[in-house]
């Protein structure tokens, strides 16, 4: 049986394989297709859908992880899928070179984090797919396609952000710059000064995120731009109390606390959204970026237009405050640019992203289903790799480019080999 890190998806598949090549990968595909076997393939299980899941051909990661060739004159570096992002930020680091944004954590693949739309936040700078330069792609028949703006371009541009419906990403190539630092500036900021001044965070700053402790009128704020140095570490003692101790260690007793006394969530939010105090530090970039998460979690994410943000958070405070919800992870806000991938969540607009989180074991439905309806209100698009209920239906509305990635989809794979539940439900039959 294959599990999500979460554990919320699980699936047997009929057959399981690690190709160690391209070649490999690509006769195991014709293989399945000869048996009749769906192919999925899976990265390192941290999305919370089942968007990899099979009974046919389950594709592993760990025989596809070599850098293949980093290019410091063109600025790229190309990996192969099952390449882990915590090992291509330190292949890059110790070659003086980096990647220009990353979400908050490296424990995902490079295929499955681009292939899901994973993000950090950025003023300027957008998803992890949104840094590719170039991919390889096996398709439904075995064959290879080497996929750019200028080679295939019409698949480069669905290919990016896949979901898995178009082929099996082998191998995908970065744009990398020369190794740089961040200034993480984190503070404790009141609700009401977070979204009174979120415009302004946003505009002067690299990349601005913050939580919100429901419960609470309390948030954390964190505001990262590029320092020229020197750098100046996080103390290893004061790092690991506040990232291990109190991030993870305390917050999981009181997440597990909360789940079977849920009375007690409001007075451990009050506590938890004062825990952690300002500080100030300069590192590497993905360092900054990056931390521990060890707490397993189930969750939700919606993106938003940027300019209803604002609207939208104080509706799900409203909405949180008035129920008899009890709520102990806090909900975390990003924000992203615009880009030109068609299944992207920030494709064509400045977005906002708003994530739910409740701890694993939790019963989360009533939660998730109250903000999922405040968030389809405003337009939003759900995470590809975090739960939702939205179907083909609501999401040909929302992305204007669904029709394009559909239509690839059908002259690629239209036997539907690389097909599951998930994608029949998101992208229709």
């Amino acid at each position: 049986m294959w599990r999500n890190w979460a554990g919320n998806v699980t699936a047997r598949p009929g057959r399981v394989a690690a190709p160690a090549s391209v070649d490999e990968l690509a006769a195991e595909v014709r293989r399945a297709a000869g048996d009749g076997l769906r192919v999925k393939a899976v990265g390192s299980g941290h999305s919370f859908t089942a968007a990899a899941a099979t009974d046919g051909l389950l594709v592993r990661p760990e025989g596809l992880t070599a850098i293949r060739a980093i290019d410091r004159e063109a600025g790229t570096v190309t990996v192969e899928a099952g390449v882990q992002l915590r090992q291509l930020n330190t292949a890059l680091a110790a070659a003086g070179l980096s990647l220009r944004n990353m979400g908050d954590i490296m424990e995902q693949t490079a295929a499955g984090a681009t292939s899901t739309g994973t993000h950090g936040t950025g003023r300027d700078s957008g998803s992890i797919a949104a840094q590719l330069t170039a991919l390889e792609l096996v398709t439904a028949d075995g064959s290879v396609l080497e996929c750019s703006a200028e080679r295939n371009p019409e698949v480069f541009a669905a290919a990016r952000i896949g979901l898995g419906a178009l082929g099996v990403v082998s191998a995908l190539t970065f744009a990398v710059e020369p190794l740089f630092l961040l200034t993480a500036r984190e503070e404790p900021m009141a609700f009401e000064r977070v979204m009174a001044d979120f415009e302004q965070f946003t505009a002067e700053n690299e990349h601005f995120e913050f939580y919100w402790f429901p419960h609470t009128e309390g948030c954390n704020t964190k505001r990262n731009n590029r320092s020229p140095g020197p750098a100046a570490p996080m103390p290893a003692v004061r790092g690991w109390i506040d990232d291990e101790l109190l991030s993870n260690g305390v917050f999981q007793a009181a997440c597990a606390l909360g789940r079977v006394a849920p009375s007690a969530i409001p007075g451990i939010a009050r506590i938890s959204s004062r825990a952690l105090s300002a500080r100030t530090y300069t590192d590497v970039a993905y360092k900054v970026f990056t931390s521990p998460r060890r707490v397993r979690f189930v969750e939700m994410e919606y993106a938003v237009p940027r300019e209803a943000a604002v609207a939208v958070l104080r509706e799900v405070k409203a909405m949180v405050e008035r129920s008899d919800l009890r709520i102990s992870f806090p909900v975390e806000v990003r924000v992203a640019p615009a880009d030109d991938i068609a299944l992207s969540t920030a494709s064509g607009r400045d977005s906002a992203y708003i994530a739910v989180h409740m701890y694993r074991g939790s019963r989360y439905q009533d939660y998730f289903t109250a903000v999922e309806r405040i968030m389809t209100a405003a337009g939003g698009r759900p995470h590809w790799g975090k739960m939702h209920t939205r179907d083909a239906e609501h999401l040909r509305a929302a992305y204007p480019r669904f029709d394009e990635f559909t239509a690839l989809r059908d002259r690629l794979d239209p036997d539907r080999l690389f097909g599951n539940d998930y994608l029949r439900r998101v992208l229709g039959a």
